[in-house]
């Protein structure tokens, strides 16, 4: 097929991220009833109402793409072209009231992310990039901004961002990560999508992430590196299809992966 029209996919990305955070945002702090999945993750009405509010803004706009969702999984269309949504990205702490969760959305071209979005509802942040296109963000109703990452080259001046921890620290990998939080300036750990927002902004120099599935990475490859960063999986190829990743400024990555191997 052809390539696709990468501003429309953007934007579409970006509609379809903020159709399912206002979809969410209905169910915040309203004591929801959350249910068990096979996987022993939860669920809720919220994400499945999120997952449809984002698959009718894709389906209005790119009807013969394929898609992938957390929820409802596999849909029929043109395999070249396939978006995966995660409707909420860290529902347990939606469930619980917290503010760092939210949707992610990526259109994946020939087996390569071309354009995604995500968003931090309670936080009001919007998130979205493309090919080329740069990586944005607008918080409320300010202007967009666009993004750039953090110039900090020296580790003992770098914060590091971690995902979730019971994964990042188990063995063998989680003694090389201790390590790298021991020689950074300080590290974090908010957790799923906001953890990666760090970098985005320049907020944090790498984002570590572990045990998680292809929809909790999709968009954040080409956030990262339409703001000028690096992502890879823990052996450096750039793929967001083996559930851990490093996403940095680009300045430190290599110093991350010669400490994880």
């Amino acid at each position: 097929m052809a390539d696709p029209d990468l501003p429309a996919a953007m934007e579409t990305a970006r509609r379809a991220a903020e159709a399912a955070a206002a979809a969410a945002l209905r169910h915040f702090r309203t004591g929801v009833r959350v249910e068990v999945k096979p996987d022993r993750t939860p669920v809720t009405a919220a994400d499945r109402e999120a997952e449809a509010a984002a698959l009718a803004v894709i389906r209005a706009a790119f009807p013969d793409h394929a898609v992938l969702g957390e929820e409802s999984g596999a849909h029929a269309g043109d395999a070249a072209a396939r978006w995966i949504v995660d409707p909420i990205d860290g529902t347990r702490g939606f469930t619980r009231g917290g503010s760092f969760w939210g949707p992610l959305v990526a259109l994946e071209q020939g087996g390569s992310v071309v354009a995604g979005a995500m968003a931090l509802p309670a936080l009001g942040e919007t998130y979205w990039a493309a090919r080329g296109l740069g990586c944005w963000q607008r918080t409320g109703a300010a202007e967009p901004v666009r993004l750039r990452v953090s110039g900090v080259s020296d580790w003992s001046e770098a914060t590091l961002s971690l995902g979730e921890m019971r994964f990042v620290l188990a063995p063998p990998l989680g003694d090389r990560i201790v390590g790298l939080a021991r020689g950074a300036a300080s590290a974090r750990c908010y957790g799923d999508l906001a953890g990666a927002a760090m970098v985005l902004t320049g907020r944090a120099e790498a984002w570590i992430e572990a045990g998680v599935q292809v929809w909790d990475l999709a968009p954040l490859q080409i956030l990262v590196e339409e703001a000028g960063g690096r992502f890879t999986d823990f052996e450096g190829r750039a793929t967001v299809a083996g559930g851990r990743c490093v996403a940095s400024n680009g300045l430190l990555h290599a110093h991350v992966l010669a400490t994880l191997r």
